[in-house]
């Protein structure tokens, strides 16, 4: 039986209909249809002979459902059994043609069976089992119709085919509105008009969209909707035929007596008022459908039918604005904005982003705009981030096709939202400003207008990561940014100077390392191989340009900072110094003494200019000629002698000058002197608090060399070698010239030195030894400068700190307490043996002074050079007051 079938339908696919295409596919179907109904052919036996009647087939040139189900064989009718409209489903649309082609056909022969067919067709699609008779159609009890459906629904599982998981969901809704579309199309040329088959299905699939089942609700509901939008085709078809009609009746009409035809312009005329009845029999079932379902199932309780409705309503407008685009229809668009779930709001908005993108369209969507326009904006801080992203879209369409529309006060509040922690927004917002605002010819003068005029955060880097996308060619045009930076400083406010350096500082950042920066999420966090290819190019195309403009925009950028550097510096010293001349009563309200902020800003400058930068001129500047080098390194010096002087006057806290004295034995040979003298006067003025200073740079100096080794990385401009710090402990130490006199402040040293390695420190198996042991050999270059009996002192509270240790001094870590405690207990008088291995010094040659002698002799040349150093410094010191009284200051940095 099953190969009589696959035999008899294989040959009418060949000979009747030549559809090769789908002759392997029908084959597989037929298979595993005939396995399925095999196993339940028992319980279809049972069923009633009015439920067979739909099963079998009633003539050989059409069925009753529409398929092909019978052949001719030897002249004789064969019944075969059924394939239903919802198994042609899963064939594909060109089966699905064919198979409706059919349907169409036996629907000539039979229309009540083949209607019957297709009323079936939509009860299974819902998940029902049941299986509707004649008799039941001709019943007038609509809702024992109903009920016995009910009956027949599957209770085992909860899911109809529209809401089942997976792939299969889609597909079958794909499938499903394809056979609607495809049956409208393939009946309108004929029984769509016949009052009978519309007027029918419209009933049937209003009813079951009334239903309080859900599958037959939402199945129904979504075949009505797509029955519409087929006939919103069929619609549009008929209007291009009428117009078509009317311009053929026009040059009929143009033409002379004798070329003109009564009988043409007759059958012209009859054919437009044939064609224009038929739209308007279209566009009356299309109101029947939208009256009885979509205003009643747009506000369903279940969201995926109000989805649908909106969706539908959207196309509907777009596709047939004559009818639909009219604010009777759009205020149900606008009322469903106001949905709990984002997935309609959603739709909503993309069906407004269809009409607002057709100018055509905005005459008819004024009144909408004007009703719902509060509504659209607020929306951009909706809590769904796709919903909020495309009404940001909505509103940037609207921005360009209306420019009266929004007001300032609008894209004050929508531009806000470039600094959005989503990135999605924050772009979309960047569109909208950058179509605003930013013009091709003036991208960085109207860009920086924006940002002085609506300044409401100070993160450039997110303004340009949000105009990147859409301006990320002008954003990228470097020379144009450094030209303008580059030009006079008179043409440019200073803030807008300001701005340019940060803009283009942020693009050169966006270029180079792409679009990932704190707090804002959304970026693609993996780059396609094209945007790696991108990023080369820019970072190629951006090292060629900088390489040669960027010298010359640093040494226009610094000779301002300089020149302020140094009116503070001398704004705070001459305060200090009218301070001491005034009365402190009198004057108490003018008492300044700069924040921490202000200190912490003066050093760091130093820092990074005077020791830092002064390294990277001399290097950049190789073939510049002497005379420059020699005026740069003037520059340098003097910036460092104002730094110097805060600190002497007691303006700055004399902890600020241990960053200064780290880089003594780096940069003796520019600025020792300075850095010498510096020590001195500090000395003078608190001899404690200057040694505490000495103890602070050498211990800062030794914690950053431990971290770089533990780190592992890069060394670092700041960071120095042991022996360079030990080299620069010996050459602090040959300061203490009297040692009666700077007995305490050594003893301070030692004291804080064996503080610094001991304290917090607990012996245990992994950690044996302190973390920072190694600092007691930097620490022995002071122990030539105790006492004997301070060296006892000192030894006693080294044991007391070692005490509770276990100390093995055999073992290879504790060799620098074994170095430590040699330096405190060598006794010679006029030398010290471990102090000398320290230093790493020649032995004393034969025609050499003795040691006493020969460092009293240094002594003094130092002091006459420091007593001569200080005189030069102090008449500088008497030119510089009376040069900063004479002239204006500066105001700020």
């Amino acid at each position: 039986m099953l190969w009589r079938q696959i035999c008899v339908c294989a040959f009418r696919l060949i000979f009747t209909r030549p559809r090769l295409e789908i002759v392997a596919h029908y084959f597989s179907r037929l298979y595993f249809l005939h396995l399925s109904r095999f196993q339940s052919r028992q319980r279809r036996r049972r069923r009633t002979h009015e439920s067979s009647e739909n099963v079998k087939c009633k003539s050989p040139k059409a069925s009753c459902s529409g398929t092909r189900r019978a052949g001719r064989g030897h002249g004789k009718q064969k019944h075969v059994e059924a394939v239903t409209l919802f198994e042609v489903i899963t064939m594909g649309r060109s089966a699905m043609q064919a198979v409706i082609d059919d349907w169409i056909e036996a629907y000539g022969s039979d229309r009540d069976s083949s209607l019957l067919d297709l009323i079936s067709f939509f009860i299974q699609c819902s998940g029902c089992k049941g299986v509707v008779t004649a008799e039941m159609c001709q019943s007038k009890e609509d809702s024992e119709v109903m009920s016995k459906m009910v009956e027949e629904l599957d209770e085992d599982s909860v899911e109809y085919p529209l809401v089942q998981s997976g792939p299969y969901g889609r597909w079958f809704h794909s499938e499903f509105c394809d056979f609607v579309s495809v049956l409208v199309a393939q009946c309108q040329h004929g029984i769509i008009f016949d009052g009978y088959l519309m007027n029918t299905l419209i009933s049937l699939l209003t009813e079951l969209s009334n239903s309080c089942v859900r599958a037959f609700r939402h199945t129904c509901t979504l075949a009505a909707v797509k029955l519409l939008s087929s006939l919103v085709g069929v619609a549009l078809s008929l209007s291009a035929g009428i117009e078509n009609s009317q311009k053929l009746y026009e040059v009929q009409k143009t033409k002379t007596m004798r070329q003109k035809s009564a009988q043409q312009l007759e059958k012209v005329q009859r054919k437009i008022a044939e064609l224009q009845e038929k739209r308007a029999e279209i566009e009356s079932m299309m109101d029947i459908i939208f009256k009885g379902v979509f205003l009643k199932r747009y506000r369903d309780v279940l969201p995926e039918i109000r989805c649908v409705c909106m969706e539908e309503l959207g196309l509907w407008m777009k596709l047939y604005s004559s009818v639909f685009l009219s604010d009777s229809y759009l205020k149900y668009m606008g009322w469903m904005m106001h949905d709990k779930v984002p997935d309609v709001r959603l739709k909503c908005v993309l069906a407004l982003q269809g009409l607002y993108g057709d100018p055509l369209f905005l005459p008819k969507l004024d009144l909408f705009t004007s009703r719902f326009k509060d509504r659209i904006i607020s929306m951009t801080l909706d809590k769904d981030s796709e919903v909020a992203v495309q009404t940001m879209k909505l509103l940037v369409l609207i921005s360009k096709t209306s420019d009266d529309v929004l007001t300032p006060e609008d894209y004050k509040h929508l531009l806000q939202f470039v600094y959005s922690s989503q990135r999605p927004l924050a772009a979309t917002a960047g569109e909208l400003l950058f179509s605003r605002y930013v013009f091709l010819c003036h991208l960085k003068n109207n860009l920086a207008v924006y940002y002085l005029c609506f300044q409401l955060h100070n993160h450039v880097v997110y303004l340009v990561d949000s105009l990147w996308d859409c301006g990320g060619a002008l954003l990228k045009d470097w020379p144009s940014f450094t030209s303008a930076l580059l030009q006079d400083s008179s043409s440019c406010s200073p803030g807008r100077e300001m701005l340019l350096v940060e803009i283009l500082v942020a693009s050169v950042r966006q270029a180079s390392e792409g679009p990932v920066l704190a707090g804002r999420s959304g970026a693609k966090k993996v780059m396609s191989a094209r945007d790696k290819k991108i990023q080369n190019d820019d970072c190629l195309k951006l090292t060629e340009h900088l390489l040669t403009v960027l010298p010359k925009l640093l040494s226009k950028v610094f000779i301002p900072h300089v020149a302020a550097f140094l009116g503070v510096c001398d704004v705070l010293t001459a305060h200090s110094y009218q301070l001491r001349v005034w009365d402190p009563t009198s004057f108490g309200p003018l008492l300044y003494t700069p924040s921490p902020k202000l200190q912490r800003a003066l050093l760091n400058f130093v820092c990074v200019h005077v020791f830092v930068g002064s390294d990277y001129d001399s290097q950049s500047r190789g073939e510049t000629p002497a005379l420059e080098k020699l005026e740069d390194l003037h520059k340098w010096r003097n910036v460092l002698a104002a730094y110097c002087k805060l600190i002497i006057h007691g303006v700055l806290e004399m902890s600020m000058a241990a960053e200064v004295f780290m880089y003594y034995m780096k940069y003796y040979n520019d600025f020792g002197d300075i850095i010498k003298e510096t020590v001195y006067r500090t000395r003078q003025m608190d001899k404690i608090e200057s040694a505490r200073t000495l103890v602070l740079c050498l211990q800062q100096l030794f914690v950053r060399l431990k971290q770089e080794q533990e780190s592992g990385g890069r060394p670092h401009p700041g960071v120095q070698t042991f022996t360079s710090i030990k080299e620069l402990a010996r050459r602090f130490a040959l300061t203490f010239g009297d040692l009666v006199k700077f007995r305490e402040c050594v003893v301070l040293v030692h004291r804080n030195g064996i503080e610094f390695v001991f304290q917090d420190f607990t012996q245990t198996p992994d950690s044996s030894t302190p973390l920072y042991l190694s600092y007691l050999t930097i620490l022995s270059e002071f122990s030539s400068k105790l006492l004997r009996p301070d060296k006892k002192a000192v030894f006693s509270y080294l044991q007391k700190h070692t005490a509770e240790h276990i100390i093995d001094l055999r073992e290879e870590c504790w060799q620098p307490l074994i170095y430590y405690r040699a330096s405190l207990l060598a006794v010679a008088e006029g030398e010290d043996a471990i102090s000398y291995v320290s230093s790493d010094r020649k032995a004393n040659l034969p025609n050499r002074l003795p040691f006493s002698k020969q460092k009293w002799e240094g002594r003094r040349a130092e002091f006459s050079q420091a007593q001569s150093d200080f005189l030069t410094i102090t008449s500088c010191f008497r030119c510089v007051s009376f040069f900063i009284f004479r002239k204006k200051v500066p105001q700020s940095v």
